[in-house]
């Protein structure tokens, strides 16, 4: 067999190996492994085309941007019969044994001062349950109510690998089918410099960071996640990210409108609260449904009103999705007329120079590369994007203080369970924003949305009184 360094050498990027023959065996073994889970053919083509000559930004296309079209809620004139079939159809499809949960979980708590895998952060108001242990409790839930478990694939890191599947390990995978849970860990891309070469973290490793959420695609085919669900007999994916516990894993309506379209690509939208929230937003670009990052979005298309009052660019994208097996299989597969496009970001990367000196750079030195998992939208049949409501939804923990935060998330928390109590004629008092007075929490194991609260709640021959404290299900 041929040593990777070689065709390092072919390529370029020798300085990948310049210290390899006085390192000790283990330490070659690593950057030998490193090495040869690096495509050199489309890091040259990446360089090429985002480094040496990078196009013209989203600017240039924007004035052919129009907002895209999304199916309302039925209190916002949305038609109720159809999410009634929309639902049932989701129903039949979850007890068919067709659904899949997967979250993208591969990153750290450390914006939240929290060092260990962001999915193990304790986030519920009384118990303090970890966002593993609320997902896992909705996936359980919608596995007994539709009687078929619905397997669950979470995507790690390779920082956060270990320690994700030693908690689930831990805490007897809260209930869950071990054999039904698959973790694998997110693919990886290496940081280059200016001149394209690729930079090294130490002499024995290359300076490597994870290759987007939109990489998750490519993680599912290769990890043999796709291949497993296809023997399942799965062929429903419903996607969501770790950040969120108000999300509904498995959403019925959702997964049925997805079906009744014959879609390959569907997409929760969430109206935004003001013109800068930092959400990106769904549109029409040349007839097909894109995602423009709020960053993107030039400030009159931003602040841009409709006659009723709307921000006409509302449909904010929040990475809740379902995709279609073989869409992912497709485009995760990487095939050239299908497979996503890399976008670049420019960072601080330390690294260490030719004498094998750490250098701590002062700014941006170096690029990564990495895929948005919304650039599938162009590539699928029949995308369908489908309104949410905020207080249903969405409550992700980003920030340690301030706005998505763990208080911003446990208040959003406890106003969904005092819309359920009160929707089942539980008397509770509550500030003008619907905040009860205690913190009270609601295991998804009891109910998780307002209509099994109230089912759930009626069939109690004794119903508890609800006070500080208080949790039911859990």
């Amino acid at each position: 067999m041929i040593h990777p360094r070689h065709a390092f050498d072919d390529a370029g990027q020798a300085n990948v190996f310049r210290f390899f023959d006085e390192l000790a065996p283990p330490d070659q073994d690593e950057l030998t492994r490193q090495a040869v889970a690096i495509d050199l053919e489309e890091i040259d083509r990446l360089v090429e085309t985002l480094v040496r000559s990078p196009g013209e930004g989203n600017e240039a296309r924007s004035s052919a941007l129009e907002p895209a079209d999304f199916i309302p809620l039925p209190e916002n004139g949305g038609d109720a019969a159809l999410w009634s079939r929309a639902r049932e159809a989701g129903e039949a499809a979850l007890r068919a044994g067709r659904v899949a949960a997967f979250t993208v979980a591969g990153g750290q708590g450390t914006r939240l001062g929290f060092d260990a895998p962001k999915g193990t952060f304790p986030v519920t108001p009384v118990r303090e349950a970890s966002l593993f242990q609320v997902f896992a409790e909705k996936i359980r839930a919608a596995g007994d109510r539709h009687g078929k478990p619905v397997p669950w694939f979470i995507m790690t890191s390779e920082v956060n690998h270990t320690d994700t599947v030693a908690f689930f390990e831990k805490n007897g995978y809260f209930g869950l089918d071990p054999e039904r849970v698959m973790f694998f860990s997110q693919g990886l891309m290496p940081a280059v410099d200016d001149a394209g070469k690729i930079l090294m973290e130490s002499k024995h490793r290359i300076a490597l960071s994870p290759d987007g959420h939109g990489g998750s695609l490519r993680a599912l085919v290769r990890s043999g996640a796709i291949a497993k669900m296809e023997a399942a007999g799965v062929d429903i994916v419903s996607y969501f990210q770790v950040d969120n516990p108000l999300v509904r894993c498995v959403d019925p309506a959702f997964i049925g409108f997805h079906l009744l379209n014959g879609s390959e690509l569907t997409s929760k939208a969430l109206p935004k609260a003001y013109p800068e929230e930092k959400v990106g937003v769904f549109c029409r670009l040349d007839g097909q449904a894109v995602v423009v990052e709020y960053s993107d979005l030039p400030e009159r298309l931003a602040t841009e009103r409709d006659a009723a009052g709307e921000l006409r660019f509302r449909a904010g994208s929040i990475a809740i999705h379902v995709f279609d097996r073989e869409f992912v299989k497709r485009v995760g597969g990487g095939t050239s007329s299908v497979a996503l496009p890399f976008h670049r970001a420019h960072k601080k990367v330390p690294f260490i120079n030719a004498d094998g000196e750490k250098v701590e750079p002062a700014g941006p030195n170096a690029w990564k590369f990495e895929m948005f998992v919304f650039d599938a939208l162009p590539f699928a049949r029949h995308p369908v994007i489908v309104e949410t409501a905020r207080e249903d939804d969405f409550s992700p923990v980003k920030n340690a203080e301030g706005a998505d935060s763990p208080e911003t998330c446990r208040d959003d928390q406890l106003r969904q369970f005092a819309r359920w109590a009160r929707a089942a004629g539980i008397a509770l008092d509550t500030d003008e924003t619907g905040l009860p007075a205690f913190a009270f929490e609601v295991s998804p194991l009891f109910a998780d949305t307002a209509e099994r609260f109230v089912e759930a709640w009626k069939a109690l021959a004794e119903k508890p009184s609800i006070g500080p404290g208080t949790v039911l299900g859990g």
